[in-house]
């Protein structure tokens, strides 16, 4: 049995789904981010597989490559903020935090 697009599709779509349970249910902000995280892995898995299943070329690798270090960026900035947040109001809950500005 080879490993086909349908199967690379599949595991994208899964994580894809699991990234929108967790930004859904999870009140957390570092929970939020790691869903965040899995919406993005999950597309760099469709960029890849659709790059080596179409011409073998590279652009979908360069492409996922800038959204990993775009999601890099994105974590740090936001982890710096979840952690002067929870320094300001002693709980990371989404649901807890009303105020940004005092």
């Amino acid at each position: 049995m080879t490993v086909g697009l349908t199967h690379f599709l599949l595991v994208a779509a899964i994580l894809f789904s699991l990234g929108i349970l967790a930004l859904a249910t999870r009140k957390n902000a570092v929970m939020m981010l790691m869903g965040v995280e899995l919406i993005l892995n999950s597309a760099n898995i469709n960029l890849v597989a659709f790059s080596r299943y179409q011409a073998m070329n590279l652009d979908g690798h360069l492409f996922a490559i800038f959204v990993i270090i775009l999601a890099a960026a994105e974590a740090a900035v936001a982890l710096a903020i979840v952690l002067q947040i929870f320094k300001q109001n002693q709980t990371v809950n989404a649901d807890q935090i009303n105020k940004l500005k005092e």
